[in-house]
């Protein structure tokens, strides 16, 4: 096995997402004020928000994971499929299934389309992968 065929395997290949500016700057300014008491995830979310695709308020994002969306997503490692709103930290309460987007799972959301995965880290260390299957804003 060459080095390029070694390093590809321990990349983690992020999927293009798309956030509104509005949202954009508030989870800007989230990951900033969390990143002391939530380092990983504080960090996770400020870098989707730089690779993120910004796009106008009044543009509209059909299928996209934006705040307030319901999402329907396939955990890929086990097949469980789920149904969470994603919310902002005050709103959370899991079982009303209101996802925070200040946790693995609600920050790898953010952005996404249907049919899109994407691989993150858990605070474990271990590697997980989702698959949005619908999403209604």
């Amino acid at each position: 096995m060459n080095k390029t065929n070694r390093k590809s395997k321990r990349e983690i290949v992020l999927p293009p997402i798309t956030v509104k500016e509005d949202e954009a700057r508030r989870l800007n300014a989230l990951a900033s004020s969390s990143a002391t008491l939530f380092p990983r995830v504080a960090h996770f979310l400020a870098q989707e928000m730089e690779r993120a695709s910004v796009v106008a308020d009044n543009c509209e994002l059909r299928g996209v994971v934006r705040m307030g969306s319901q999402v329907r997503f396939c955990d890929d490692r086990t097949g469980e499929v789920r149904d969470v709103v994603l919310v902002y930290p005050h709103e959370a309460d899991i079982t009303l299934k209101r996802v925070s987007v200040l946790t693995p799972v609600g920050a790898a959301l953010i952005g996404l389309s249907v049919g899109q995965a994407i691989e993150f880290q858990t605070p474990a260390d271990h590697k997980r992968s989702l698959t949005v299957l619908g999403v209604s804003n």
